[in-house]
């Protein structure tokens, strides 16, 4: 992490991460992108990392339709929503695309972290095309497995965020903007 000051939201997502236990529902987010055609585009993903104050880490396909939406349209909003918190985190920002061919030892450090189950799915046929019953779809990837070109990291540089908290009556919404330095300010739910 190459920023020191946390935004205040930052103490918040961790509090909410604490209350959700071990979960594994409670590292995953959905992904709003827009498609070549304008549509809207939602998938989950698994949450990462922290790369910087306000910069969060997935991993994802470059097979994927999301690389090229996101090649259209870096722009991106993410939904994080806790439910023993009982509170909604949307991220807005621009998403970075980093590639084995753009750079090569983040990722294959990014790849021997995950384990040999969740390296799987990069040993899988390209996503989205028409199932083929007798291809492998391997449970595990080895130490030893070379990483795949098409594995990334996708980094998002947050530009503001938005809480909502749905245990109180009324429910409590805040949100933090970059361009106003993080500054605190309280919306109607």
């Amino acid at each position: 992490m190459t920023t020191s000051v946390l935004p205040p939201w930052r103490p918040l997502i961790k509090a909410a991460q604490r209350r959700e236990g071990r979960s594994p529902s409670a590292r995953w987010l959905q992904l709003a992108t827009v498609g070549q055609n304008g549509q809207p585009r939602v998938r989950t993903l698994v949450f990462r990392a922290w790369t910087d104050a306000h910069q969060l880490e997935l991993f994802t396909d470059t097979r994927s339709q999301k690389i090229k939406d996101l090649d259209h349209q870096p722009a991106v909003e993410l939904c994080w929503l806790f439910t023993k918190a009982r509170e909604q985190y949307r991220f807005g920002g621009v998403a970075n695309v980093i590639k084995s061919d753009n750079n090569r030892e983040l990722c294959l450090q990014k790849w021997l972290s995950l384990s040999p189950s969740g390296r799987s799915v990069w040993g899988w046929p390209s996503p989205g095309e028409m199932l083929n019953r007798d291809a492998a779809f391997p449970e595990a990837l080895s130490d030893n497995e070379p990483m795949p070109d098409h594995f990334s990291v996708l980094r998002l540089e947050i530009d503001h965020v938005e809480r909502l908290h749905l245990g109180p009556h009324p429910h409590h919404r805040t949100r933090w903007q970059r361009n106003q330095n993080w500054r605190t300010e309280e919306l109607n739910p």
